[in-house]
């Protein structure tokens, strides 16, 4: 294949956990565009490339002349020009991420020039408060929004709810929690659904994204419960769980948001 169409190198790879990484791009003779927290670029690999030794094998040949392209959340904050951060989740029975996982530092990859999609924080009203959950690597786009937007001691309150299997597999963990501990506006709110496999006895909430909303902890972290006058509310993760917050926040007065009906819901569900 055309090399030149692989217009950016892979520069940093963080493993979070087995089949959990997070993954740093940078273009390659370009410049970044600009773009807004929340939306996403598509990532690309010709179908010559390799995959991860404990993956899946292919169910068909793909064209190895052809790109295998998939968008994904950008995770970087959209003031860094130097590079965009990917979280993904390695699926050994795709076609992409197997290929992706074998890559290493230094290597080519297809990287989009311009983000996409409407699930990005200027749906918002720029002084509502903000509560971003997520479950697994649903999580890059409200990454995105913190470290574009957030500033500690403002009047607006931010939270992230983020769901996962295990405390290992809460990615950004360390960078959000010494947010919470040092700025009283921002509060996160990890929790896990499978407290019983832990190595260490887990001290946060268990449970999935929804009770954590339903049990009050925000209004607790806030000192009041957020309302559709005062708050958004964006979720990205799990169909499950979108919809299921969904139903709960309409049932509690909140509006699905749409650009000819605005609302204070914003949800992107994957897979």
């Amino acid at each position: 294949m055309n090399k030149s169409k692989l217009n950016a190198t892979v520069t940093k790879i963080t493993e979070v956990s087995p089949g959990l990484s997070i993954f740093r791009v940078a273009p390659e003779g370009w410049d970044l565009s600009n773009f807004i927290a929340g939306q996403f670029v598509v990532l690309g690999l010709p179908g010559s490339a390799p995959r991860h030794p404990v993956s899946d094998p292919d169910e068909e040949t793909p064209d190895p002349e052809k790109l295998i392209r998939r968008s994904y959340s950008i995770a970087s904050s959209s003031l860094e020009k130097k590079y965009m951060e990917f979280y993904v989740t390695h699926v050994r029975s795709g076609e992409f991420t197997p290929r992706l996982f074998a890559l290493k530092e230094g290597d080519p990859i297809f990287l989009s020039s311009k983000g996409a999609g409407v699930f990005h924080v200027n749906e918002a009203p720029d002084d509502v408060n903000l509560l971003l959950l997520a479950t697994g690597t649903g999580l890059a786009p409200h990454i995105s929004v913190i470290r574009s937007i957030f500033m500690c001691g403002s009047e607006r309150k931010f939270a992230i709810i983020h769901g996962a299997a295990h405390s290992w597999d809460l990615g950004y963990r360390d960078e959000l929690e010494t947010l919470s501990a040092k700025c009283p506006d921002f509060s996160y709110l990890p929790t896990i659904s499978r407290p019983q496999q832990e190595n260490n006895h887990w001290q946060g909430e268990t449970g999935y994204v929804q009770d954590i909303w339903n049990s009050g902890l925000v209004t607790k972290a806030w000192g009041f419960e957020p309302t559709p006058e005062d708050t958004h509310v964006f979720l990205c993760g799990n169909p499950g769980m979108v919809e299921g917050m969904i139903e709960t926040l309409i049932k509690d007065g909140f509006k699905e948001h749409s650009r000819k009906n605005p609302g204070q819901i914003h949800s992107e569900k994957w897979w």
